[in-house]
């Protein structure tokens, strides 16, 4: 059966707002213990529907890359921002994440008239800003950022499994399964680790 909620869900908010610039933003990586929080944000076109755009975790990694293709060919805007793993320690994951997304949002051309954000709750001045949990799997224009923001992280941390292969980044994407916390463990600890999330405290800790 095909699901069209997505799309519907957007094209009410259109109608509700009379506007045909509305945005979605997501976030791909918070509760990761090694790696960057990327945010992304996206106008689509009023007329584009594509059921398959969904909640990025539940897509393969094929079906990921094919649509972050798409989504960024189609798209009227799109941003992307990396906050690195030393900006979140300092900064902590939730507000590197709220951070993110409103950079992602003003680098937005045209400004967006209402921007559709993933469970938080951000005031940019001048800007509409409406959250929604598990906007994911209720807004299009969310699922887009998610698909664009998991697919960014994803191909970063492939990038960093070759620079450190025997972390096996490639497969955990550096969150906290417990073959990532071994490894580490035995291993040492990373420049691209966050210090502040417990695992890695622990083992500093334990370290000296």
């Amino acid at each position: 059966m095909i699901d069209e909620s997505r799309i519907l869900f957007d094209s009410q908010i259109r109608e509700k707002y009379k506007t045909d610039f509305i945005s979605g933003s997501d976030e791909a990586g918070r509760g990761a213990m090694a790696g960057p929080v990327v945010v992304a944000s996206v106008i689509l076109p009023k007329d584009y529907k594509n059921c398959l755009i969904r909640d990025s975790k539940k897509l393969s990694k094929k079906q990921r890359e094919s649509l972050c293709e798409e989504i960024k060919s189609v798209a009227i805007s799109y941003a992307i921002e990396i906050i690195e793993a030393d900006e979140v320690d300092i900064l902590n994951p939730k507000q590197a994440s709220r951070i993110g997304m409103t950079k992602s949002i003003m680098n937005l051309k045209p400004k967006p008239d209402l921007c559709l954000i993933d469970a938080e709750n951000i005031i940019i001045q001048e800007y509409v800003c409406a959250p929604f949990i598990k906007g994911d799997d209720l807004s299009q224009s969310i699922a887009a950022a998610s698909i664009l923001a998991k697919t960014t992280r994803d191909n970063i941390m492939l990038d960093y499994a070759k620079i450190y292969p025997e972390y096996n980044f490639e497969s955990h994407k550096g969150y906290c399964v417990k073959e990532h916390v071994e490894k580490t463990k035995m291993l040492g600890v990373l420049p691209i680790h966050r210090k502040t999330y417990k695992p890695i405290k622990d083992i500093l800790e334990n370290n000296f």
